[in-house]
């Protein structure tokens, strides 16, 4: 016994995304998340299942610590200059006036003038 359908070499369907003619047999199915869904899309309009789709189906294995880490001491933490001379400020520039931490960071400004002329 044959099979169930016909050959159907000179067929053609509709596209499900653009309702565009197509051959029968260039129609692909479309696919998320691994999933049929049902529509078939001709060539122009087929996007394979993309894998950012495929997120968190498989064991991610990604450590980010490190077991007995030493940090640089030299940083100074929790003052606002440390020993690497770097002077770090906010509110406003250079850190409020009673910090324990000396101020190097001066703030300076300009005013000037612009000239616009029409031609």
């Amino acid at each position: 016994m044959g099979t169930k359908f016909a050959a159907g070499k000179k067929a053609f369907g509709f596209c499900d995304l653009s309702g565009k003619r197509t051959k029968l047999s260039e129609l692909k199915d479309v696919y998320r998340k691994g999933v049929k869904t049902g529509i078939k899309a001709c060539p122009e309009y087929w996007d394979a299942d993309h894998p950012q789709n495929k997120l968190g189906e498989f064991p991610v294995y990604d450590p980010q610590a490190l077991r007995d880490a030493r940090p640089d001491r030299s940083l100074g933490v929790g003052a606002k200059v440390s020993a690497r001379g770097i002077q770090w400020g906010y509110n406003p520039v250079g850190g409020p006036s009673d910090s324990l931490a000396s101020n190097a960071l001066v703030a300076t400004g300009e005013v000037g003038q612009v000239t616009v002329t029409i031609t």
